[in-house]
């Protein structure tokens, strides 16, 4: 009777156990499909790259920075160079299939063309197709535009006007037509993203709702948040006590999202690297005092390995904000930073929030992946 009753009933078992099998790989699958996404800016600007210490593993882009623009045309500046390094990214896809690498075109040193590259619709069809042709000569998956800023004065002598409110949306457009174009004749979808500044200044001269339409991803530079004249952090996940501004990562998405940002398009920016700010020597207030001299520190692996709690420099933690600081007292030097644990935090907050994930810049200011390290444990 036993046997009878185990051969009746083992095809249903065989049927469970496929349809258990089967709904813990869809699910897996899933995970891996909205799992957030962690987008690396690697700088081309260094030249040739060491694409071998690359862990490509624990990044799901690679944003190429940067591609300039030379009389309204997308343009490589050191072609040579370039395309041997578009070479070498494209075989990391060898490691991780899912691995996609997109242009970035502009950054802070060339995003003066861009108000006169977009200014008619036959000009943004020009920058459109010479952009969308790069991509499709080193056969990568899309195009990031990093325009600092539309509308508003970025390094001195930058082009910009009150034209560009409107016509950064139709850059997009033309840049969308372009890449469906191409997505028909390769038949793989291709990507548009835009870096946009962290303050809630930069929604005022862009339509970002209209724009995010277009977009895949906004990535938000969260962070070189800096207030006028005084010492901050300058990647701060929350406002801090020690000075008053809304410029903070939290502020930012929030503002963001009400401008009619998806959230599930906004990606959180995090430096891999430090700001630092001279203030009075011995001083017992160091966050929110003016400042005589700032500089950029390049970047956190040097910060963690050579000056946490060395040479001089003593570690402090913001409770509210969630970031680290360190200082010197005897030279007044205070740097601010992103390490492991408010790196984590941000990761959290992502998650926590159900936003896209997270972009960092840049690769080589983290060279160990203590960084990259924090954002792949706690996504993972």
């Amino acid at each position: 009777m036993n046997n009878l009753l185990k051969r009746a009933h083992s095809p249903v078992l065989l049927l469970l156990s496929f349809l258990i099998v089967a709904s813990c790989y869809n699910q897996k699958e899933d995970e891996k499909i909205n799992r957030p996404v962690v987008i690396g800016y690697v700088g081309g600007f260094h030249g040739l790259l060491d694409t071998e210490r690359i862990q490509v593993e624990k990044l799901t882009h690679i944003n190429y920075a940067f591609v300039n623009i030379v009389d309204g045309k997308a343009f490589l500046t050191n072609e040579k160079t370039d395309s041997i390094n578009f070479r070498k990214l494209n075989e990391l896809k060898l490691k991780n299939r899912e691995l996609k690498i997109l242009i970035s075109i502009g950054g802070w040193a060339w995003s003066e063309n861009f108000s006169d590259a977009v200014l008619t619709d036959s000009s943004r069809k020009v920058f459109a197709k010479t952009s969308v042709d790069i991509i499709r000569k080193y056969d990568l998956d899309g195009v990031d535009i990093d325009w600092e800023y539309p509308g508003m004065e970025g390094e001195e002598g930058n082009v910009f006007r009150p034209e560009d409110k409107e016509n950064y949306t139709l850059m997009f457009a033309a840049l969308r037509e372009e890449l469906d174009q191409m997505e028909k004749e390769t038949g793989s979808p291709k990507l548009l993203t835009t870096a946009v500044a962290g303050f809630g200044e930069y929604l005022q001269h862009t339509d970002m709702k209209m724009a995010a339409s277009y977009l895949d991803y906004v990535n938000l530079m969260t962070y070189d948040l800096f207030v006028p004249d005084i010492s901050v952090h300058h990647a701060g996940l929350y406002a801090s006590d020690g000075y008053d501004s809304n410029k903070n990562a939290d502020h930012c998405v929030k503002a963001f999202i009400a401008a009619g940002v998806p959230v599930e398009k906004l990606v959180m920016g995090l430096p891999f690297y430090g700001r630092s700010f001279t203030v009075e020597s011995h001083a017992t207030q160091v966050v929110g005092q003016p400042y005589s001299a700032k500089s950029y520190i390049d970047g956190y692996g040097y910060i963690k390995d050579s000056l946490v709690n060395q040479r001089g420099f003593q570690a402090f933690r913001d409770d509210r904000a969630r970031v680290p600081y360190i200082y010197n007292a005897e030279t007044g030097q205070m740097i601010s930073y992103d390490d492991e644990q408010s790196v984590e935090e941000k990761c959290n907050y992502v998650l926590k929030n159900k936003m896209a994930g997270v972009m960092f810049w840049e690769y080589d200011s983290d060279p160990k992946g203590y960084l990259l390290g924090a954002i792949h444990d706690t996504f993972n």
